[in-house]
């Protein structure tokens, strides 16, 4: 990026410090007593006084052109509380050496202080590096930049401020945690109980071919596909069902209390997110879903599409914030037209009516819901709850309606909850008989 700003000597004279505004005057007042008294002598020092400031200017704004700078961030996404570390590269691309250099770079309050260094002159063709960490507890997308450069010749006549155009995005992801392998009602590798066949079973001729890939057995190429397409093919012989998962977060701004990194929000957030990661890295088709009914879809299958899917639920979820809505109206409405498959829910405060809504929700398959009690995310640790939370009578209607539902308390760790819920899960008996009922 090459430095930019406001052109022109009325910009490049506003920079004049102290002393070289000092040195101006008292080189203009010089000549004008000299031009009085009719001293020469006194004139040739008043023209020097003035010409000194103006002579350093001229430099100073032609130096500006010729100092480029360029950021680089490693890494450009990082989980809550993670680091990254920001070099910053700034290159004198002009024959004449520069004064000195003062950095200071743009970044969000968030991340720390701003940080800023002083570099000494640098040499015609030469460069100098610096670099500074960030670290942010609270996830979002955060902007980097523009960078500012301060240029001071080497009398401190002048100082110009300059800034640059570029800027960098640093992603800082939600919190994951690892989650133990349990079984709520799918395969424990992301598979079905069973498995679709062949594709077609009618004869040779119905089978339907891909192309080879590296490490299929060659036993299984599909001759007569082979000379069709005239690259080899392989028979697709079996393809085994996914097991399918919905992450349902609920992002009311009326069912939270509190902000900042240890709010109930966000630790729904942060479970969410551990939930999806878990689950697409043991093979699952994962889909997140918001109470407004707004879906990411992805695959855990191979190395790159699980990487993949990953990626965007996380930046998903690292920049998702409080909804306006008064219910679970939209994610009840997606989830009505049929999802098998396992189904766990983070929900905030829920009223009668919105828990009962939530009980219908679940369809053939386990569903889990987290439900975080405002009042105890409120309340101080040592004070005792009231007698008459309605968070039990929640939690009841919802295990009517056959879900493993759990209350979330004040820090709680989600692995122990995910362990408890595997414990409290109903029994497929239980299941299927309120699925008819």
């Amino acid at each position: 990026m090459s430095a930019g700003g406001r052109g022109g000597v009325r910009a490049t004279l506003s920079g004049l410090t102290t002393r070289g505004r000092s040195f101006l005057a008292a080189g203009i007042a010089a000549a004008v007593c000299a031009y009085v008294l009719g001293q020469d002598d006194l004139l040739r020092v008043g023209l020097l006084l003035a010409a000194l400031p103006l002579l350093c200017a001229a430099v100073l704004h032609r130096t500006r052109h010729r100092v480029t700078a360029e950021r680089g961030l490693a890494p450009a996404r990082v989980p809550a509380t993670g680091e990254a570390r920001v070099r910053l590269r700034v290159d004198n691309v002009s024959r004449l050496p520069t004064g000195l250099l003062m950095l200071q770079d743009r970044v969000p309050y968030v991340l720390g202080p701003r940080p800023r260094f002083v570099l000494d002159r640098v040499e015609p063709g030469g460069h100098r590096e610096v670099s500074y960490r960030v670290r942010s507890d609270l996830r979002g997308r955060y902007r980097l930049g523009p960078l500012q450069v301060r240029l001071s010749d080497p009398f401190g006549m002048c100082e110009l401020t300059r800034s640059f155009s570029a800027y960098d995005t640093l992603t800082v992801l939600p919190r994951v945690e690892p989650l133990p392998p349990v079984r709520f009602g799918g395969e424990a590798l992301g598979h079905g109980d069973g498995r679709q066949r062949s594709l077609a079973l009618a004869g040779e001729d119905d089978v339907i071919p891909r192309g080879y890939r590296h490490g299929d057995d060659l036993r299984r190429v599909h001759w007569r596909s082979t000379a069709k397409h005239g690259e080899l093919m392989v028979r697709r012989e079996e393809q085994p069902r996914r097991s399918r998962c919905t992450v349902l977060l609920d992002t009311r701004a009326a069912a939270y209390e509190g902000a900042g990194p240890g709010s109930a929000f966000e630790w729904a957030v942060s479970g969410a997110a551990s939930v999806v990661a878990h689950l697409l890295e043991r093979g699952f088709s994962v889909r997140l879903l918001t109470d407004f009914g707004v879906t990411v879809s992805g695959e855990g299958g191979s190395g790159h599409e699980r990487a993949a899917a990953a990626a965007l639920m996380m930046d998903t979820l690292a920049v998702i914030d409080h909804s306006d809505g008064a219910d679970l109206a939209g994610a009840y409405d997606v989830l009505r037209d049929g999802h098998d498959g396992l189904l766990v829910a983070f929900l905030g405060d829920l009223d009668g009516g919105q828990a009962a809504s939530v009980a219908r929700m679940r369809r053939r398959g386990g569903a889990v819901a987290f439900v975080l009690d405002p009042d105890a995310w409120t309340r101080e640790p040592t004070a005792v709850p009231e007698p008459n939370a309605p968070l039990p009578q929640r939690l009841r209607v919802l295990r009517e309606g056959g879900w493993t539902a759990l209350g979330v308390p004040r820090g709680a760790s989600l692995e122990e909850l995910w362990r408890q819920a595997d414990r409290e899960r109903p029994g497929p008996a239980a299941l299927s008989g309120k699925a008819r009922g």
